[in-house]
């Protein structure tokens, strides 16, 4: 019997890759294992970004305006990060396609992986607004879910 493939953020599954170098382990991707595949995926991972790494935030709008060119993934230490961001998600995007992915359960409030709120560019208020890979995701009609 097939199971359905379900993309999950790495760090909800319990992999030590968030920029901090902590995981955001999330006990629902346990059920989710039972029922379906699990692919797990970092985008930041995948554009070579190292861990524990600069915190990065969106500057002049969300992950649809970097991808559109009108906003920018900048780092605590002042650096553009945007093309990385970018690179990151597209691979992690072809990972999905090439899986056959329909659903994707990512982390909230990331800069790339938020869905619904991420944090401004000062990294303390939360706005509406996707992150990077979540709008490449709903872009190429795959249902994104956010988890803590």
């Amino acid at each position: 019997m097939n199971k359905n493939k379900i993309l999950v953020s790495a760090c909800l599954a319990g992999v030590k890759c968030r920029y901090n170098g902590k995981d955001a382990f999330n006990e629902k991707i346990l059920e989710l294992m039972r029922e379906s595949e699990i692919i797990c995926v970092c985008p930041e991972l995948l554009a070579g970004q190292p861990v524990p790494r600069c915190a990065c935030n969106i500057h002049g709008g969300d992950g649809g305006s970097v991808i559109n060119g009108t906003a920018k993934v900048i780092g605590a230490d002042g650096k553009d990060y945007t093309q990385s961001y970018l690179n990151g998600a597209q691979k992690a995007l072809e990972i999905a396609i090439e899986n056959n992915v329909t659903c994707a359960y990512l982390k909230s409030k990331s800069p790339t992986c938020g869905y619904g709120k991420i944090y401004d560019q000062t990294g303390q208020n939360l706005v509406i607004g996707n992150g990077i890979f979540a709008a490449l995701l709903i872009k190429n009609g795959i249902q994104v879910i956010s988890l803590d």
